[in-house]
């Protein structure tokens, strides 16, 4: 059996590629950067050359620009939404046996501030959630052609291999250095804000649960457990035995995207997927 991945580059990737290879599945990474091949989803061209070449068992399509900022919307479509058509184009003229992965994103909901599911409205608020609609949309129609492809709406998840400017792995890192002699300031927004924070390892397991059944193809993959970026503030800093308070400077007037985002788990849990890794795990793994 052989996965082609595609945006193989980012802790999703990673963490899948690891638990791909565990169970003895060929892993084929596909970056714009480095990888086994080097690419662009949004070249239809070049996507169609390598499902046509080689057939395989499973296709995940990681790659975006999380960004929401309009700034990035021609990116965003490209990637996103053009790449999404191309793979699945792709899959249906020359591998209509390959089970696909679409990535969504819990921000293209309407957000009331309960759990969110699978099968609540979507709301286009910024560039990216637009794109992730539309290619959702798209995954529904190659559905209805007889393409097995699967949507998990993926919420926060984190691990040590985020980029530095996410917020989680900022705090940690700051934290690392204030342990070992530092003095410096965080500057913050609006810590009240809630999220998850599960494990990307985990995430990467619901969605090897999802695309490897044949009866749901939509689900949230989340812990379904909202934590404040206080809350991570004070875990972090209670584990080298300081104040946050002493560390940390807030924005006055800063206005958040949502004050809680979260999501229910019931759909992905009902096929046997659970997470492993709590928010204390996760904390001290961050700060290893």
């Amino acid at each position: 059996m052989k996965a082609l991945i595609f945006g193989a580059n980012g802790q999703d990737g990673h963490y899948l590629t690891g638990l791909l290879h565990k169970k003895n599945i060929e892993t084929i990474a596909v970056s714009r950067n480095s990888g086994d091949v080097i690419g662009n989803v949004s070249n239809y061209s070049f996507v169609e050359c390598q499902i046509k070449e080689l057939r395989p068992t499973y296709i995940f399509h990681f790659a975006a620009n999380s960004s929401t900022k309009h700034e990035a919307l021609f990116e965003n479509h490209e990637t996103i939404s053009t790449g999404t058509l191309n793979i699945l184009e792709s899959v249906k003229r020359h591998s209509p046996e390959s089970r696909v992965f679409i990535t969504a994103s819990g921000v293209q909901f309407e957000n009331t501030g309960k759990p969110i599911s699978e099968t609540d409205n979507f709301e286009a608020k910024s560039p990216y959630s637009v794109a992730r609609i539309q290619s959702v949309y798209a995954a529904r129609y190659f559905r209805s052609l007889g393409i097995r492809v699967y949507v998990g709406y993926l919420f926060h998840h984190e691990s040590p291999l985020r980029k530095d400017n996410h917020l989680s792995k900022m705090i940690a890192d700051a934290v690392k250095r204030i342990a070992n002699g530092g003095n410096e300031k965080i500057t913050l927004g609006d810590i009240t804000v809630k999220k998850e924070w599960a494990f990307a390892g985990d995430i990467t397991e619901g969605i090897f649960k999802l695309i490897d059944q044949d009866n749901i193809f939509e689900a949230c993959i989340g812990t379904g457990k909202a934590y404040s970026i206080q809350d991570w503030l004070e875990i972090c800093f209670n584990r080298i035995n300081k104040d946050w308070k002493e560390y940390v400077n807030l924005k006055e007037s800063f206005l958040p995207e949502y004050k809680i985002l979260v999501c229910d788990p019931s759909t992905i849990n009902s096929i046997g997927w659970q997470p492993k890794i709590t928010f204390e795990n996760l904390c001290d793994m961050m700060l290893k």
